[in-house]
Parts: structure tokens; C-alpha cells; sequence
């Protein structure tokens, strides 16, 4: 004889210091008989309030060194709940708290408390502390000021100058931007433009060379496109791009260090061009593929072979969700570990944005794939502990064990018939061991759509020689 009716409301807040935007709706549920209605009293009713969190995160939630925003916790049986939580950090770039300097503002200069010349130029002493136990060989170098880009004509995004990003989160995960075509065109020329810069980064890397050096060179390259650098004074990251050597994660930060045959770098390139950004990351052996030993080897294939698994499932109608099962499913098949703290973001006029791709099994209600939506995938796989360390300097992230990690990434477009790569490789691009040699993906990886695999015959035949 009774019926439940029910309203909706919801309120929103966001936790500054960490970046969580918290979305709480209560379901709110009265019992009434038949005969009444909803403008009636609601004294003496029973209710029931029920409420339901929606958690996003901006990108590169803060974690200083003796804490991390957080979004969820695993529990027993590894799964993550969205009401307890863990450490996530949308990959790329972590969120510190804001910083000004009037001194040393967004496009180049940079100060510090400890400094020395050398060649005349004044180089910045790493943040970190007497006791900090590293865990494995890399140690942070001395770093060069904060890089100048010109004003003019170059577009600058909304925290060049004081380092915080201005656009507010989606109000849940699953809410995701489709771009217009106008929008796509744009995302194709700064994606082309990341690749490029890559390239040109990758080929400079020997024995001897620094990630300053190299630095130096991604700067000067994204600026003579007409475009900006998008790491630089992202939540005051103080370079250009990120370097990441051996054991390093993700956000490593360039320095004096020259890098030694046998190491493994990637090589995070982001260009900012004419408001749309184009993100993408490569691996690259110092000295080249024969100065890499066996195991060395064996991570950087699985790491590659398991992203092109999940790029190949990309299409409309698929859940988000679903692509870290198919990296995690691989490369522990391979006898290796997914970082589960670092994660994969939409992409656009904004750096990072939804959906959040998560690089291992899960159950998050991060939506569904469909035409125009623009993001990344890019594992992050381990030797080992794929648990992360992080710096004194809040950004660079290694291994907990001092294991090695590798990584790949690209900006991806979904259209009607598959995906493709906006920020796929070139009639220029070197080809690496691991695409001549992958059981996954025979040769270069452009895309699935029609036109994509157009693309990518001709390219293959260029490059390898494929007919």
C-alpha cells in the first residue's frame, strides 16, 4: 500500500591543497501513501539518505615525500574502492602545491637555495635531504634556470605564468569531451609536433650526453614549431620535458647527469600548439640496442607489446576500464609489474583531463570510448616493486626497489571505424628493436581505422621495407 518516491540532490567541493573534486548526491528516499503527494509535508516520513561519491582527480595530484592525495584503497582481494583510498596520480605531470615568484616567473629563470656557476651559467642544486635513502644508482644532478619562451606569437597555456592550471575537472569520470572537427585539426598539428620534437630528442641521446642537454634541444625545437613546451611550470615543473633513466618511473627532471651506455631513458615530449596540446613517449637505450642486456631488453618488448594490445582495443563502444586488464593480464604473464599509482588522461586544450586510464584491472566507472574523444595510454612497467618512491624534489617517482621501468605512450583520437595515433611516428622516425621484433603489432603502430592502416602500410614499407 505504499510507494517509495524519490528526489535528487548534489553538492560539490573541491580540496585544494590535494586536487580532489569530491561530488556527493544523496539519494533521498520517503515513504508516503498513494493518496499523497510530493508537495506534502515530509515531518514523520522515514528517509533514507543514501549517499554516493564521485571522485576526479586533477592532474598530477600532489604528493610531497611524507604524503599523497588520494583517491582509493585495495582491499583484499586487490580490488579498489572508491570510498577508501590510495595514492593515483594522473600521469603526467604531479600536482605541488603553488608556487610564486616574482623573481623567477613562468617562462624562464629560476631561483633557489643553492646555486653555482659553471660555464657562466648558474646552476640550481637539486631539493633533497642528508638522509634520504635513494634506491637504486640514480641520484639528482644540478639543473640549468627555467627556460625562456619567447611571447608574441606563441600560444601560452593558462599556468605558464603562475604555474596553476585554471580549468576545473568534470563533474564525474565518465563525463568526457568530445572534440569537433576543428578541434581534431588542431590536435593533429600539435601531436605531429610532438612527434617531431620526440624524434629529434631520441636521436641526440648517446653516452656522454646530458638530460639538461637534451632538454635544451626539446625547448629549442617545440619553440621553432610555434609552440610551447607543456611540462614547463606545469604545477612549477621547472623544465621542459621529462626524463626518466633507468629506474625512474615517470617525471624525472633533467640535469647534469650524463647518461652511460647501457642505460634506458623515455622521453616525455608534450607540445602546446595553438591551444591543443599533443603528448607522447618513447624508450631509448644509451649506446644502442646491443649495449642492453637480456633482461633489460625483455622489459622494453613486453612494456611495448603490452601497450599495443590495449591501443588495438580501442574503439567506439568499449569501457575505459577494460584496457587495464589487458596490459596487466601481459606483462604479468612476461613475469613483470604495472605501476598502479600513474595513469593515463584525456587530453585537449586542457593537459589532462578525463577519462582517467588506469594501467591495470579495474572496475572504475571511467565511461565509454566513443568518436572524438582525445587521451592517452601509457604504461608504466617494472623489473620489479612497481610500488614508487618519490624524490625529495616532489616529482621524480622511481621504483621502491631500484628496479628498472619502462614506459610508451601516445595521444590518441577514437573515430567511427577504430583509433588512431595523433601522435604516431613519421617517414623520419627511427625504428626500434622492439617494433621490428614485436609479436603483437608486425612494424610501425599508426591505428586501427581505415585510413590509419592506409597510413601505416605505406610508412611500414618506407621504414622496413614491409609490402
Amino acid at each position: 500500500e505504499w510507494q517509495s518516491s524519490f528526489n535528487f540532490r548534489y553538492a560539490h567541493a573541491t580540496h585544494a591543497p590535494v586536487g580532489i573534486t569530491v561530488h556527493v548526491i544523496e539519494l533521498i528516499a520517503y515513504s508516503k501513501p498513494p493518496t499523497q503527494t510530493m508537495s506534502t509535508s515530509r515531518t514523520g516520513r522515514k528517509y533514507l539518505i543514501l549517499p554516493f561519491l564521485a571522485v576526479t582527480a586533477t592532474a598530477f595530484t600532489p604528493s610531497q615525500s611524507h604524503g599523497c592525495s588520494s583517491m582509493h584503497r585495495l582491499d583484499k582481494a586487490g580490488r579498489r574502492s572508491p570510498f577508501s583510498p590510495s595514492p593515483l596520480f594522473m600521469n603526467k605531470k604531479k600536482k605541488q602545491r603553488p608556487r610564486t615568484n616574482k623573481q623567477s616567473k613562468a617562462f624562464g629563470g629560476a631561483t633557489s637555495s643553492s646555486s653555482s656557476l659553471t660555464g657562466g651559467t648558474m646552476l640550481i642544486a637539486p631539493k633533497t635531504t642528508s638522509n634520504f635513502r635513494y634506491a637504486g644508482s640514480i641520484r639528482p644532478g644540478m639543473q640549468s634556470p627555467k627556460r625562456l619562451v619567447p611571447e608574441g606569437k606563441i600560444t601560452f597555456p593558462d599556468y605558464a605564468n603562475d604555474g596553476v592550471p585554471k580549468a576545473r575537472p568534470q563533474l564525474f569520470p565518465w563525463v568526457i569531451e568530445t572534440k569537433k572537427p576543428e578541434e581534431i585539426e588542431k590536435m593533429r598539428a600539435s601531436g605531429r609536433a610532438a612527434r617531431e620534437v620526440l624524434d629529434l630528442a631520441g636521436r641526440a641521446v648517446k653516452p656522454g650526453i646530458t638530460t639538461d642537454e637534451i632538454d635544451r634541444i626539446v625547448h629549442e625545437a617545440t619553440v621553432s614549431r610555434g609552440g610551447y613546451p607543456s611540462p614547463l611550470n606545469y604545477h612549477n615543473f621547472p623544465k621542459s620535458c621529462c626524463t626518466s633513466v633507468n629506474e625512474v618511473i615517470c617525471h624525472g627532471i633533467p640535469d647534469d647527469r650524463p647518461l652511460q651506455e647501457g642505460d634506458i631513458v623515455n622521453i616525455d615530449i608534450t607540445c602546446y600548439l595553438n591551444g591543443y596540446h599533443g603528448d607522447c613517449s618513447e624508450m631509448f637505450v644509451v649506446g644502442g640496442e646491443e649495449a642492453l642486456d637480456a633482461k633489460g631488453r625483455a622489459l622494453l618488448q613486453t612494456t611495448y607489446d603490452c601497450w599495443v594490445k590495449a591501443l588495438n582495443f580501442v574503439k567506439p563502444g568499449n569501457d575505459y576500464k577494460d584496457i587495464g586488464a589487458i596490459i596487466e593480464d601481459h606483462v604479468t604473464e612476461q613475469g613483470f609489474t604495472t605501476v598502479k599509482s600513474f595513469c593515463g588522461h584525456g587530453i585537449g586544450s586542457v593537459f589532462h583531463t578525463n577519462p582517467n586510464i588506469l594501467h591495470y584491472r579495474n572496475s572504475e566507472p571511467a565511461g565509454k570510448m566513443a568518436p572524438g574523444h582525445t587521451f592517452t595510454i601509457e604504461p608504466m612497467i617494472c623489473e620489479g616493486d612497481a610500488n614508487f618512491l618519490m624524490w625529495p624534489d616532489d616529482w621524480t617517482a622511481t621504483t621502491r626497489d631500484g628496479g628498472r621501468s619502462a614506459q610508451f605512450e601516445h595521444t590518441l583520437l577514437i573515430t567511427p571505424d577504430g583509433v588512431e595515433a595523433l601522435t604516431g611516428k613519421i617517414e623520419t622516425s627511427p625504428v626500434q628493436f622492439w617494433e621490428r621484433e614485436s609479436k603483437a603489432h608486425e612494424g610501425v603502430w599508426l591505428g586501427t581505422s581505415a585510413a590509419a592502416k592506409e597510413r601505416q602500410a605505406v610508412l611500414n614499407n618506407l621504414l622496413l621495407g614491409q609490402s
